[in-house]
């Protein structure tokens, strides 16, 4: 004979309470007192009692599920996004279901509402990066909050994104404030959004410096392109400054000058983007971009929660500010 489960009546019985009030922290209800709630919880955890999910969100309209798409999951940013948002979820009391996708299309990202939608979620956090999402023809459904990360703000939902322009900036600026005369560009995919408003912002520093902008050369964020990227640069003795999109094209464009003999700092200063773990490892510890992604993390986490249940809805971009980390890999350019 199959055994029962624990039920409300035990906990009631074990706490000493009525079944109506184990019903309340069950629910999360506020009209209990703390020390009803403790001795509730304990006989909860003793007798193995699990609240039935499924029927508490039907009566109080919510899952507690958050739903993430996301493009590239395995890209850096992607990645340690995706990490934060699930961190600040589970700190909130949400758990995650989680639709990774090889193409932004229509198609595609229809789909990945759908099954969401059928999982039950009570909202979506988007982290795809590419251009496509832009696209006229691509339409995110309708029936669902949504949060989009690292995108356009061309849809009329919560954007919360790094500060990529400023990023790029104060990148440059570094480099021309110790005195090079021009910093070359290591780009990302045109495909990326955060590799285009870097770029541009690449490019609208050293106008208002008065400064010539070198050609643009385009990597596709790995070390590898970094490196076939940089034997260009490395080859050219015009170069004495880059600014690459991303540590891991750093890491490449290192290599390929230290083997045509170009020394960082002394002949090519070098500054990259994202501040991951391995940097400050790299010779010489490179100089480069921090960004917060616990903080992009959070702040995704806290738009969505904030956009459930409300009826007027006003979306202010959110743009988490980036810092300059100086290590080894950047200096004045040699005398004469």
């Amino acid at each position: 004979m199959r055994r029962r489960g624990p039920s409300i009546a035990d906990v009631a019985r074990l706490a000493g309470v009525s079944g109506q009030t184990v019903s309340r922290v069950a629910n999360d209800r506020p009209n209990v007192d703390t020390a009803t709630r403790d001795r509730v919880l304990a006989a909860m955890r003793e007798v193995g009692y699990r609240p039935n999910s499924a029927a508490r969100a039907l009566r109080n309209g919510q899952f507690r599920n958050i739903g993430v798409i996301v493009f590239e999951l395995s890209s850096f940013g992607n990645t340690r996004t995706f990490n934060a948002v699930g961190q600040a979820a589970t700190a909130a009391g949400y758990a995650i279901n989680l639709i990774p996708l090889l193409d932004a299309d229509q198609g595609k990202v229809t789909g990945a509402f759908t099954r969401l939608q059928e999982q039950a979620v009570d909202g979506i956090i988007i982290l795809i990066e590419a251009h496509q999402l832009d696209e006229a023809e691509i339409h995110l459904p309708e029936g669902l909050p949504v949060v989009v990360v690292d995108s356009s703000a061309h849809y009329d939902y919560p954007i919360v994104d790094t500060d990529q322009a400023q990023g790029a900036r104060i990148a440059t600026e570094h480099l021309l404030d110790l005195g090079h005369e021009t910093v070359w560009h290591l780009g990302g995919p045109p495909t990326s959004f955060a590799a285009t408003r870097r770029r541009r912002s690449w490019e609208e520093t050293l106008a208002a410096r008065g400064c010539p902008v070198p050609p643009l050369l385009v990597g596709d964020w790995s070390a590898a392109s970094g490196y076939a990227v940089g034997r260009q640069l490395a080859a050219d003795p015009a170069v004495t400054a880059v600014f690459a999109a991303n540590d891991e094209m750093a890491l490449g464009l290192l290599r390929a000058l230290h083997e045509e003999g170009r020394e960082v700092p002394g002949d090519v200063s070098v500054v990259g983007f994202d501040d991951q773990e391995s940097s400050a490892q790299f010779w010489p510890p490179l100089t480069t971009i921090r960004q917060f992604f616990p903080e992009v993390g959070r702040r995704a986490v806290e738009a969505l929660i904030a956009e459930l249940g409300v009826e007027e809805h006003h979306h202010r971009p959110v743009s988490v500010p980036t810092e300059l980390v100086i290590r080894a890999s950047t200096a004045p350019p040699r005398a004469g």
